[in-house]
């Protein structure tokens, strides 16, 4: 049993070219699979970098936070000293007050001398405190939100 040339042509041939089909299926795939892990890394080299900003402004918001709760954490131990020295007698809470400058001369019932400078109320004292410690608060958010949009939202 021979083979023809004829035969052996197309055999070659045929085998060539289902060679050179399956050579440039494989060229494709490979060059895909390239362009697949080029793209791969330029996502993960862009993720890194958003993950590195992510870090450091995360950073600059703990360091604002924790610098503006010290000082509320000073600001209610001051106003917690200074209700303590109150309540002990050693401090006391004026009123800035003013008496109008005609005084009615009605000879009615007897005056009270003048006792002094006007002071706090006792029972309005704690409200004071508390208004205080609320007004402290109230500041250190306005700061904190200044500086958190400042140094991290408009970096």
């Amino acid at each position: 049993m021979t083979i023809s040339p004829v035969r052996l042509v197309l055999f070659v041939l045929l085998v060539g070219l289902l060679a050179w089909v399956g050579f440039d299926l494989v060229a494709d795939q490979r060059d895909e699979a390239r362009r697949e892990r080029n793209s791969a890394q330029v996502e993960v080299k862009g993720l890194r970098e958003a993950a590195r900003i992510s870090g450091e402004m995360l950073a600059a918001r703990d360091a604002i936070d924790q610098m503006r709760t010290q000082e509320l954490n000073d600001e209610k131990d001051k106003n917690l000293g200074l209700q303590r020295a109150v309540d002990a007698g050693s401090q006391r809470l004026f009123v800035k007050a003013t008496c109008p400058a005609a005084v009615p001369t009605d000879s009615g019932a007897g005056r009270v001398a003048d006792a002094g400078t006007a002071e706090l109320a006792a029972d309005a004292r704690s409200d004071y405190f508390t208004l205080r410690d609320q007004l402290a608060l109230s500041r250190q958010m306005i700061l904190g939100l200044q500086d958190h949009i400042l140094q991290v939202c408009q970096r």
